[in-house]
Formats: C-alpha cells, sequence, structure tokens
C-alpha cells in the first residue's frame, strides 16, 4: 500500500466537514437565547443535513466507482458500470422522505450508515481488481469511518 496522496488526503477530510460539523451540533446544541440559537443553523437540523449532505456523497461514491469501471478492462466494464450506480440508486429510494415513504430523518440516517458501508464493500472490490489506485482503500477505510461515526452521533 502506497501512501495517500496529500492532496487527496485533505480534500477526503475537507469532505467530512459538513458531516462532523452537524454531528457536533446534535451533540452539543449551541446555547438559546430567547427561542433562537446563536448560530445560523438550528440543532435540530442536524439530522435534516446529516440525510442530504450523505445522500449526496453516497452519490457522489457512485460517480467514483463509475470512474473506475470505464479504466478496468472491457471485459469487467459491463458489471463495474451497474454496480456503480448502486450507491446512487440505494440513496435516492432509501432516503428520499417524501417520495418512498421514508419517514424520518432518522431512518434516512440509518441507511445512509449502511449506504457508506456498502459502498465501502464495492471500494474494495475496484481495488482488489487493481481498477483503484492502491492507497484507495487507506483513504476510503479512514474517511467511512469518519462519515458513520458522525452519521452515528447525529441520529437523534
Amino acid at each position: 500500500m502506497r501512501k495517500i496522496p496529500r492532496s487527496a488526503l485533505l480534500l477526503g477530510l475537507a469532505g467530512v466537514l459538513p458531516f462532523a460539523l452537524a454531528a457536533f451540533l446534535a451533540e452539543f446544541p449551541a446555547p438559546e437565547i430567547g427561542g433562537e440559537a446563536y448560530i445560523l443553523v438550528h440543532p435540530k437540523d442536524a439530522p435534516a443535513i446529516l440525510s442530504a449532505y450523505g445522500t449526496v456523497i453516497l452519490c457522489f461514491m457512485s460517480g467514483v466507482l463509475w470512474g473506475f469501471a470505464a479504466k478496468g478492462p472491457t471485459e469487467r466494464a459491463t458489471r463495474g458500470y451497474a454496480l456503480s450506480v448502486v450507491p446512487a440508486l440505494y440513496a435516492f429510494f432509501l432516503t428520499t422522505r417524501h417520495l418512498f415513504g421514508v419517514k424520518s430523518d432518522v431512518a434516512a440516517i440509518q441507511f445512509l450508515i449502511a449506504g457508506f458501508i456498502g459502498v465501502l464493500a464495492l471500494d474494495y472490490l475496484f481495488w482488489k481488481q487493481g481498477d483503484a489506485p492502491p492507497w484507495w482503500m487507506a483513504l476510503r477505510g479512514l474517511l467511512t469511518g469518519l462519515v458513520v461515526f458522525c452519521l452515528w452521533i447525529g441520529l437523534p
């Protein structure tokens, strides 16, 4: 395993910041004075933020996997493309509360936790096939661990 490139590590960690801020907000809400919190986002919005941003990032990871599928040999491409769309479809159908009956942001966050663990398994598959860079699993393991921890902390 090679060392994670600094830019990939820093930008990956930057992508975790909204998760971390929402989880922090959920765990340590700002004091309210006169019924209003002295911050731009109210603590009660933390689960919605986690749900919305988590859905965006899960879909982003579908795009990353699509790129790995395109990089791989032609005989694996169709399977790779099919696997790469699974996280985006999963996110759409299982976290879209208003369309598909997910009753709360709590349920969406629970689905997202499972989704990020599932994407890690797909990351491993693409990495094992040699379609992802040698350092990929080190980065993905770290980021997935942080994201799942933040989602778990942010559960009401």
